[in-house]
């Protein structure tokens, strides 16, 4: 599995990555809810109603065109008998005009929607940082488990040498148990990084949502990434325009300028159109009467306690907060950038030292063997030496390992981590 593999991997399997894709299509779908506010409302209703209330018996007659003469009876009008009415109506309702409360609502889900969309990129590029990390772990965890093989091999073969030259009289047992000492040492370490391995193999399997168990030869070597010359200004530029969380500050100002906008129209007037088809009768299948009515109506809320204008005045603090917030959030996206360059730059510095030390103290331990065996040294300065490669070369390890992390949380932090990166080469 290289890099890539296990980014689109984790692209594909992360379950972080399939819960903010919902949440885009939900806010998707809030939109389409906010353009039914310019719509027309049809509604069929069907009621039965039985009294003997005289305006109801009274007004049920008339509408069921069964109103006759001897209904004007002073004794029937004041006392009717009981009344069957099953009516059915259809209703339509129109807004005409709603001081833009609806073209405000479509726009705030817009930006609602636009807002889930940056929270999902968000989600992605966080998720492929996860990953990077995960799998140079696993990979940082396999070359210090390698290391710690090679030092055992290296202890071994100085404990055949120290013992060679006791035999032949050129050392004590002291030199050969020193060596014995240290061996248990690099072979205890070896042990605790097999159990390192293994766990973040299981660590790389969690991040990529595939079982813990699963095996993966990891193909991508922990070697340093070369980088293009990086400009922290256009880097600052990039992710002030392109991070996520940026872009989502923007919008959030917008949206309360929208939320605003909505709670002025509420000041205004609205009209609106009513019409209505009504039959009525006295038994369910049978004919009756029918009628219509259409109207206009013009709604204007003079006075309402306040509220509408409290409700204004929230809206206009809340777009200055957003205002605020995002003048906060471009300034610590600028810092988060200087920080991950700051650390890519230090990386790299300290993997051309690491690289360095680590030729000098293969070398010394060259030189020091070569006067062991000779007897012009003692076993400490052998010992030392053999612990001072093997140190050299797990710090060179971490700089690589940590150059490598280094350049994909730039990327991050200037808001362009993709799976087509260059630092995931």
């Amino acid at each position: 599995m290289s890099l890539r593999d296990a980014v689109r991997v984790v692209l594909r399997e992360n379950k972080a990555i399939a819960g903010a894709e919902a949440g885009v299509r939900a806010a998707e779908t809030r939109i389409g809810q906010a353009h039914a506010g310019a719509l027309p409302k049809l509604n069929y209703s069907e009621s039965v109603t039985r009294g003997d209330n005289p305006v109801f018996v009274f007004s049920s007659l008339l509408t069921q065109h069964q109103f006759g003469a001897g209904n004007f009876s002073i004794g029937p009008l004041n006392r009717p008998g009981f009344l069957d009415n099953f009516q059915s109506a259809v209703t339509v309702d129109q807004p005409i005009y709603d001081g833009g409360m609806e073209r405000n609502a479509v726009k705030a889900a817009g930006l609602t929607r636009q807002m889930s969309a940056e929270e999902r990129r968000a989600v992605e590029m966080r998720t492929i940082a996860g990953a990077v990390r995960a799998y140079y772990g696993a990979a940082l965890a396999a070359e210090r488990l390698k290391t710690a093989e090679s030092a055992v091999e290296s202890a071994q073969a100085d404990l055949t040498r120290a013992e060679s030259l006791h035999s032949a009289g050129m050392s004590t047992d002291v030199d050969a148990l020193s060596v014995r000492v240290h061996l248990a040492g690099v072979i205890e370490e070896r042990i605790e990084r097999a159990a390192d391995l293994d766990v973040a193999k299981s660590a790389l399997n969690d991040a990529l949502g595939l079982p813990l168990d699963a095996e993966h030869r990891l193909t991508t070597p922990l070697a340093p990434v070369a980088l293009p010359e990086l400009a922290l200004g256009a880097l600052e530029t990039d992710a002030t325009s392109g991070r996520p969380e940026a872009r989502q500050a923007r919008l959030a100002e917008d949206l309360a300028g929208a939320q605003m906008d909505s709670a002025r129209s509420a000041l205004l007037p609205q009209v609106a159109f009513h019409g209505a088809f009504e039959a009525d009768r006295r038994q369910f299948v049978e004919r009756g009467g029918t009628n219509w009515l259409a109207s206009i109506a013009l709604r204007w809320n003079l006075f309402d306690g306040m509220a509408d204008r409290e409700r204004v005045a929230e809206a206009t603090q809340q777009a200055a907060r957003a205002h605020a917030d995002e003048e906060r959030v471009d300034s610590a996206v600028r810092l988060e950038v200087r920080r991950a360059w700051a650390d890519l730059r230090a990386a790299q510095e300290r993997i051309e030292v690491a690289k360095a030390a680590v030729v000098e103290a293969e070398e010394s331990l060259r030189i020091t063997r070569n006067r062991y065996e000779s007897g012009m040294s003692d076993v400490t300065d052998l010992l030392r030496n053999e612990s001072a490669v093997m140190e050299s070369r797990t710090r060179r390890l971490a700089a690589v390992h940590d150059q490598r992390i280094a350049a994909v949380m730039l990327e991050l932090a200037a808001g362009r981590l993709t799976a087509d990166s260059e630092a995931l080469r």
